[in-house]
């Protein structure tokens, strides 16, 4: 009963907005990122022509995540997302840790794409002024989606539908005009990959498939949210995983063993085709980058504002505008640091170690999921109530667990160590509130 109070505390004067269309677009926006206009060259590079497999393979995983999120989601749909639920099942600390997993690698992630968005950009100005353009695109284009969505969800939510419609374009127009230039030859394996080849591919494919734990984080401003999550996973999942294995398939069609080595796959497979195309596959890059980041910014600030309103962080955090009703507050800040993250771009080397705290989070979130359904909890009307919360349960668990155990001893090391300090902060804080007069 406790943890019914605070769910429903924890968003008070949201605003449901978001529909299901949004969501769903939302959802397949964070998916469907800057990164699968790289990734089949680095899957062909570690599995050559079996790296559809790597995504059909990951694809079950994250579908059964999916199904465990779909319903712990139905069951407590709060701002925050899988922190809710996980904070719900197993209490404060457990929720500490996955919400501080989830926003750490999220505003990571947030810099970097708009780190390598604004080195797009500023390729195409002189030299002399490459430092002053890389800055301003990221300050303008990080501070000006943060701005949108100050100005009230439904805006963010727009901005999504928007943007994924047009990142979704050249993708289509690749597979369309695609296909008939692939030969068969082009499949043809000269060497049989070893077993880390495949490791290293399952967790490229897993980085390429994450992305709803950010926008579950404004589950708090969805509409009907007990039918709407289940139905937004459903349609993101099944739609992207399609979407990769038949990129995947024509670019090894077209390019053959060269794709292992391209910098810009998608493109130079384009230009087998026709020479205008490969310019439509650039823009495409960028569209996609600053569509993601238009996705995170809607979903991930919730995390901070989740943790004000729950006593975790400062309170000035869980502030609303008078107005949108918007944690602006939350969202200056995430920003805030995203743009600081993307200015000093020193953090590429964490994007290993950013998959591998996202598997942890899905790990947790699966067991969660299925505690719950085995309480009955139910916030918001009747929950998905999924005919096999254990078995979808136990295949994202282990599967994400077989993931990490994939990493290197040093990449675990800093998994064990961002969750030992997670623990820590956490304790620290929970101490200061015990002392602090009433």
């Amino acid at each position: 009963m406790i943890a019914h109070v605070r769910e429903n505390q924890r968003d008070t004067g949201l605003v449901r907005a978001v529909g299901p269309w949004a969501f769903a677009a939302s959802i397949v926006s964070m998916i469907v990122g800057a990164g699968i206009f790289a990734v089949p060259a680095a899957l062909a590079a570690c599995v050559g022509p079996y790296a559809p497999l790597a995504f059909l393979a990951c694809g079950f995983a994250v579908g059964a995540v999916a199904i465990c999120f779909a319903e712990g989601g139905s069951r407590v749909p709060t701002s925050g997302g899988v922190y809710g639920v996980i904070e719900a099942a197993f209490g404060p600390l457990a929720g500490f840790v996955s919400g501080t997993l989830l926003w750490v690698c999220c505003v990571l992630a947030c810099g970097a794409v708009a780190a390598a968005l604004a080195d797009v950009v500023a390729s195409l100005f002189p030299q002399s002024l490459a430092t002053a353009v890389r800055a301003t695109v990221i300050i303008g284009v990080i501070g000006g989606i943060a701005l949108v969505n100050i100005g009230g969800v439904a805006r963010g939510a727009r901005l999504v539908s928007a943007t994924t419609t047009l990142k979704l374009a050249p993708l289509l127009i690749f597979i369309l005009a695609g296909a008939a230039a692939v030969h068969g030859s082009n499949f043809a394996l000269p060497v049989q990959p070893g077993a880390q080849g495949f490791g290293r591919a399952l967790i490229l494919a897993v980085f390429a498939l994450v992305g709803m734990e950010s926008s579950l984080c404004a589950s708090g401003e969805v509409v009907q949210p007990n039918r709407i999550i289940p139905r937004a996973l459903a349609i993101a999942i099944v739609s992207t995983t399609i979407l990769y294995v038949a990129i995947q398939l024509i670019a090894q069609g077209i390019l053959g063993p060269s794709l292992a080595t391209s910098p810009a796959p998608l493109a130079d497979a384009m230009a087998h085709v026709h020479p205008a195309l490969r310019a439509v596959m650039l823009a495409g890059t960028a569209v996609s980058m600053f569509g993601w980041l238009g996705s995170d910014i809607l979903g991930s600030p919730r995390q901070l504002f989740a943790f004000a309103r729950d006593g975790l962080l400062p309170r000035v955090l869980g502030r609303l505008h008078p107005r949108s009703h918007a944690p602006y507050m939350a969202i200056a800040c995430y920003a805030a640091i995203a743009i600081v993250l993307a200015l000093t771009g020193t953090f590429a080397e964490l994007v290993v170690l950013s998959t591998l705290a996202i598997a942890a989070l899905y790990s947790a979130g699966c067991a969660a999921a299925w505690a719950l359904a085995r309480r009955g909890v139910a916030l918001s009307g009747a929950p998905l109530n999924f005919r096999f919360p254990g078995a979808a349960a136990v295949i994202g668990t282990g599967s994400m667990l077989a993931l990490i155990a994939l990493g290197s001893r040093e990449e675990i090391a800093g998994l064990a160590t961002l969750i030992a300090v997670s623990v820590l902060l956490y304790l620290v804080q929970a101490r200061i509130a015990v002392a602090r007069p009433r």
